[in-house]
């Protein structure tokens, strides 16, 4: 629940442009125009360097036009409904669309003390990363014209009322009290529940898991790794929309799970297979990043450094048990990596809420709530529900998009092939 929407009414976010521009802060819309930009950053470039750099040769034109063809469709789906079922009042369930195509909204117009411009496109950043992050599980063989389609479909079927539900009124913060600070429930779940879901529904890679499909270039992938890194400080930083304070706290428990959850996942390695991979600390990196994000406004220090560690852990052994065990081709470690990641750190905001730091200083848990127990209860619901949502709508949008394209997937000669050259007539390397 953003910090918005528990400082003023819902109600009054979204009154028209009236005199309220006299209660700019500009210290706090400077914070997040650069948090805003920095979010997108983590998408374009640093989330397509780090997948391209992945996969196979032959398939790095396409998961770099994914990315960045959904960064362009999420955008305008935004500005033409998804905010508004997002962000306005309607019910408990979805908003209206009495913001759609940003209606009423001028330079004037204010949320909270920032413009509400600002604060929309802020929130695109978000929605452009989530269904960007599903991209990993079904690379290198996926049509594009399902990947845009399912897109279309995704995000106001799926992302627009969990968004709601968490962030806009809705009935998991306000009447459960679940706390999500910047995306556990609202980006990490949704994506990975979604990933998983797809890849079974798509099946294994032609090969896997028999066939070895190295990363092509580990350095294009740890480039994209450090630019995740950074620009992940204006998505959980970004999300107290100050410049305070819980900005402040926010910030540096985020680089401390990072870290923490880098060398976790480096040492169980190293450990296990006697050598540290450059892949593997990435990975927990990204491990340690993502399951902060939900409990980065409420935790501290010390909290952080157990999460990142038990996120370097816990989603190293869902890899093994998704890739190794179940045999399920989430090509490149979304489920494990960002559901698993997004599950835990929702749950642990709950254990390591803190009394006097974050959005409820004083208090630790959501209004209402007194309780670690309680707290955790109230997590618990907000995973399960946005677990069981996400993965039946997401199989009925896989259904749908493949009746629409006569099948979801590229046939066998085109996966061997690539689908760089099959799909876009293009080749990523030219030696």
């Amino acid at each position: 629940m953003k910090p918005l929407l528990r400082t003023l009414p819902l109600a009054a976010l979204l009154l028209p442009s009236i005199a309220l521009a006299d209660d700019l802060n500009g210290a706090n819309t400077a914070w997040i125009l650069t948090a805003t930009a920095l979010v997108l950053f983590m998408t374009l470039p640093g989330l397509s360097l780090f997948y391209g750099g992945l996969v196979r040769t032959k398939n790095v034109l396409s998961v770099l036009m994914q990315c960045f063809a959904i960064a362009c469709i999420a955008s305008l789906i935004w500005f033409a409904f998804g905010y508004s079922l997002a962000f306005s009042e309607g019910n408990m369930i979805i908003g209206d669309l009495s913001k759609a195509f940003f209606n009423g909204m001028g330079k004037n117009s204010m949320s909270g003390d920032i413009p509400e411009p600002l604060f929309a496109m802020f929130q695109m950043t978000f929605v452009i990363i989530t269904p960007a992050l599903i991209v990993g599980a079904f690379a290198e063989r996926m049509k594009f014209s399902s990947v845009l389609i399912s897109t279309v479909l995704w995000i106001p079927l799926v992302y627009a009322p969990v968004c709601h539900w968490v962030w806009g009124g809705g009935w998991l913060a306000s009447q459960f009290g679940v706390l999500d600070f910047a995306g556990g429930t609202v980006v990490h779940i949704t994506a990975g529940v979604a990933a998983l879901v797809t890849a079974l529904m798509i099946g294994n890679r032609n090969g896997f898991p028999h066939t070895p499909m190295p990363p092509h270039n580990m350095t294009m992938t740890v480039t994209g790794a450090g630019m995740l890194w950074v620009g992940w400080f204006g998505f959980n930083a970004g999300s107290a929309l100050s410049a305070g304070g819980d900005a402040a706290m926010a910030m540096l428990v985020t680089h401390i799970s990072a870290a923490a959850g880098s060398l976790a996942w480096m040492t169980i390695e190293w450990l296990k297979f006697g050598k540290p991979s450059v892949l593997g600390i990435v990975t927990g990196m990204v491990a340690g990043l993502g399951t902060i994000t939900p409990a980065s406004g409420f935790v501290g220090p010390g909290g952080a450094l157990v999460i990142g560690i038990t996120a370097g852990v816990v989603c190293f052994y869902a890899t093994q048990l998704i890739k190794r065990k179940l045999v399920i081709d989430d090509s490149l470690d979304v489920f494990p990596v960002h559901g698993v990641g997004g599950i835990l750190g929702t749950m642990l905001a709950g254990v390591f809420a803190s009394t006097s730091i974050g959005a409820f200083s004083g208090h630790g848990f959501a209004d209402g709530i007194e309780t670690m127990g309680a707290q955790v209860w109230s997590q618990f619901v907000g995973v399960i529900t946005t677990i069981v949502f996400t993965a039946v709508m997401t199989y009925i949008i896989i259904k749908v998009t493949g009746w629409i394209t006569g099948g979801i997937r590229v046939d066998k000669d085109e996966e061997t092939q690539g689908l760089d050259l099959v799909l876009h007539d293009e080749a990523g390397y030219k030696l």
